[in-house]
């Protein structure tokens, strides 16, 4: 699915500014970039439209062989995380540009994509919001019970997709429509209105929308 350009950055937490009459606005804190271009997809060689973004240094014993040669061609030096984001048309980036928050301007909309906080095993009235069964009158070692699952002899099985108890959070996210409230290109900063996926200092991708 095409995109248009993003880059990626690190959720520092959320804080709150105040606008210009007065009113508290939620934002969160991440900061982005520069994210140095390691690799220009197009058509011609690659069968679609693309640009590979880098994010955080690594040192050498982290990074594979392979993965070495990749990485110098941009000539940037060795990075930890590789993102990489369709594009509609030819890309304007070269190899070894580098991006930064200077791409978004206060008033844009964005979705920010996450990785969700990690809630582990839980039941289904935590996963699911179910309500439980009655506390009192007859109902015994079954508050928190799912209930039924499915019938007996037909079909015979449980559908896929029943809500049970299981693994909750610990996923892909992307929130949409958030407003850009602020740019700081000395701090390389950018400030979201409202909440983004993920936990303190978790990998966020910003796109334009």
């Amino acid at each position: 699915m095409a995109e248009k350009m993003g880059i990626l950055g690190r959720k520092l937490g959320m804080t709150r500014i105040f606008d210009g009459a007065g009113a508290a606005v939620p934002v969160t804190v991440i900061e982005a970039g520069p994210c140095p271009v390691t690799q220009v997809k197009s058509v011609a060689t690659d069968g679609y439209n693309a640009v590979q973004i880098a994010l955080t240094a690594a040192k050498e014993k982290h990074v594979s062989k392979p993965f070495r040669g990749h990485l110098a061609k941009a000539g940037k030096g060795l990075f930890r995380h590789l993102r990489e984001i369709r594009l509609e048309g030819a890309p304007d980036q070269e190899l070894g540009q580098e991006l930064t928050v200077g791409m978004f301007a206060a008033g844009d909309k964005v979705k920010v994509t996450g990785t969700s906080v990690g809630k582990g095993y839980q039941g289904r009235m935590r996963r699911w919001n179910f309500a439980g069964s009655k506390d009192t009158h007859g109902c015994e070692k079954v508050h928190r019970n799912n209930g039924s699952v499915g019938n007996n002899t037909f079909p015979g099985h449980v559908f896929k997709g029943r809500k049970m108890a299981g693994h909750w959070g610990n996923e892909t996210v992307t929130e949409l429509g958030l407003t850009i409230v602020d740019v700081r290109p000395e701090d390389n900063v950018i400030l979201v209105k409202g909440s983004v996926p993920g936990p303190k200092n978790g990998l966020v991708l910003i796109r334009k929308q």
